[in-house]
């Protein structure tokens, strides 16, 4: 099934960086300089694309008009050694990478299309360490980002310490699922890792703290994109409501 959107790239040499950096962006089919967007960075870009078949779902709940108007932009990685700098949250460019993210991504994508200049209407999504990337990145930059989808987000310390010291919880919506089965991943680094109890985990802070909270166990779930799919439709419905 071709898409019905219109996917185009743009280069942005990031500072941060030191590296040109590829937005994959996805304009739906109704895109009008008239209407204002929301707009959805996805960490993984390629990934989401490809097996979270993110552009078709765009396509379709543009179209029953189950989300109000989302642009996608996909942003992937080198290789799993470049991911786990960027994406980890001890990785050596993780914080270079959320700059880059709120000061050249944003802003770039602001100038590009007619979106709301607020963090409510940018959201950034991942899964496993890209996931961990969303959420620590919206909690030290509330403002720009506002909304958060993680599906089975890597939890270490650092995570709960971050989400501990948050002071803007309440401004920011988050969509975090975890599946029942993620008890053994096997890790970039080589190791094995019970996923399940630290997120369980996260999920308590983050529900005493009162954010704006959805929480879903997938059953039976692993840590793959067969479930990280399938779950996509509800991720984007929940947070891509009309603002």
């Amino acid at each position: 099934m071709g898409r019905k959107g219109t996917m185009f790239e743009k280069q942005l040499n990031s500072s941060y960086l030191n590296e040109t950096m590829t937005l994959k962006i996805y304009q739906p089919e109704s895109f009008s300089p008239l209407y204002k967007y929301q707009i959805c960075i996805m960490q993984d870009g390629d990934d989401y694309y490809q097996l979270g078949r993110a552009a078709t779902l765009s396509d379709r709940l543009h179209e029953n008009a189950t989300i109000s108007n989302t642009i996608l932009v996909g942003i992937q990685y080198q290789d799993k050694h470049d991911r786990r700098r960027k994406y980890h949250p001890d990785g050596e460019q993780r914080i270079a990478y959320s700059k880059f993210l709120v000061h050249e991504a944003a802003p770039l994508l602001d100038d590009l299309f007619p979106t709301y200049h607020m963090g409510q209407s940018r959201t950034l999504v991942g899964d496993s360490l890209a996931g961990t990337l969303a959420l620590i990145t919206a909690l030290k930059y509330p403002h720009t980002f506002g909304k958060v989808i993680m599906q089975s987000p890597y939890v270490n310390d650092t995570v709960i310490e971050a989400v501990r010291e948050a002071k803007n919880l309440h401004s920011i919506a988050i969509y975090h699922t975890i599946g029942t089965e993620e008890t053994a991943v096997e890790t970039t680094d080589g190791g094995v890792s019970d996923f399940l109890e630290p997120n369980r985990h996260l999920h308590k802070l983050l529900d005493n703290k009162g954010a704006d909270y959805i929480y879903h166990e997938l059953e039976s779930g692993h840590h793959t994109w067969k479930y990280w799919q399938k779950d996509l439709t509800r991720a984007f419905t929940s947070i891509f409501d009309p603002i």
